[in-house]
This record gives structure tokens, sequence and C-alpha cells, in this order.
């Protein structure tokens, strides 16, 4: 039995002669996609872990990739807390719902606008920013709160034991920063991030003091 055979692709720059009229003219372009280019791809751009100095932002390599480490695990927290704060958005139940429901998720949209910048941050400095949900629970230092329906006040000190673990670190990495003189990051640590935790602190831990709801 013939064992049918196929003919060897052409390089791109023969296919792309092939398409040229015989006059001269190019052919029309294919509105075709270029799928699945993914199982074949060439080596990363760049891999994560590493910073490259793509831009010129006076810092030298071992002062932005201290800065990237940082960055990315406070990145991940970020997340994670983000995250929290939406869980609780849907789950939450009780005579607080409704102050509660809108608390969390006006939190939930200021945690978001920190992944954004904390991730820019990391690109700025030439890193690598940690993106998805697997690789952001496997880095995030924030315990995984289980899939149940939980009570408001375990919601709430979740989320204050989330967000100390987030300030202890920004207390840590603004010092750091500061000191290796990446002005940037600490100004972003100090400016956005830890500013914005406390304040949602505040918010949140005013919610679980023991008072009494119609007389004194």
């Amino acid at each position: 039995m013939a064992t049918k055979t196929t003919a060897p692709k052409k390089p791109a720059a023969q296919q792309k002669a092939a398409a040229t009229a015989s006059n001269g003219r190019a052919a029309a372009p294919s509105v075709q996609p270029i799928l699945n280019q993914q199982f074949d791809a060439p080596a990363p751009l760049q891999k994560y872990g590493t910073v490259s100095q793509r831009l010129p932002i006076g810092l030298d390599a071992a002062t932005r990739q201290e800065s990237v480490n940082m960055l990315n695990q406070l990145l991940a927290d970020t997340c994670s807390i983000r995250d929290m704060y939406k869980k609780h958005h849907w789950q939450v139940v009780g005579p607080t719902f409704y102050q509660l429901h809108l608390l969390y998720d006006k939190h939930y949209e200021e945690q978001d606008a920190l992944v954004d910048m904390i991730a820019e941050r990391i690109q700025i400095l030439g890193g690598v920013a940690v993106a998805m949900a697997a690789d952001v629970a496997e880095l995030t230092s924030i315990p995984r709160p289980p899939r149940d329906r939980e009570e408001a006040p375990v919601q709430v000190s979740r989320l204050l034991e989330a967000h100390q673990i987030i300030l202890k670190n920004c207390h840590e990495y603004a010092e750091k920063a500061d000191e290796s003189g990446d002005d940037g990051t600490n100004d972003l640590v100090v400016s956005n991030v830890l500013r914005t935790n406390e304040l949602q602190v505040w918010f949140v831990s005013e919610h679980v003091v023991d008072t009494p709801l119609a007389r004194s």
C-alpha cells in the first residue's frame, strides 16, 4: 500500500512570492486568521522572574529585580483580596446585607485599580507581572477562604486578616524601595496600596463593633 506523502511547507517568504501575480502586483491579502500559533511558538519574549533594561529609568538591574519581586508578591496578595471582596459581595446575608453588599463591591473596584497600578509598575521596571489565577494562588500569602457561604462577621474577619498581611508587607517594601533609591515603587506602595488598604480597614472593621441596634 502506497504511503501518502505531504509536500513540505514553503517558507513564508516563498509563500509571499508565490502569491504575487505574474504582472508584479501582489494578490489580495487573506482575511483568514492564523490560528493555533501557540503550538509552534518560539521562545518566550521574556521569562518570568527576570528583568530587562527596556526603559532607561535610572535604576540598576539589582534594584529593579528586588522591586519586581516585592511587587509581584504585593500583586498576588492584592488579586486575592480583590477576589475575596467579590466573593463576599455575592454571598453576604443578614440585616446589614445592603450596606455590606455595596461596601464590598466598592472595595473590590478600588483593589482592582491597585492591581493595574502594581502590574504596570512591574512592567515599567522591566519585569513580568504575575497574571493568571493559578499562578496568583501559588504566590499569594493570604489564606484561601472556603467555597462556602459564611456569616458577615466571619467575612469581615477574613478581610481584616488579609488587609493586615498586605499592610505589613507594604511597610517592609516601602522601606526597602526607599533604601535602594526606587522612589517610584516607594511612592506607589505608600501613596496607593498602603493608604487604600488602611482606609478600607477602617470602613470594614467598624462593622464588627458590638453596639446596640435600636436602643442604648
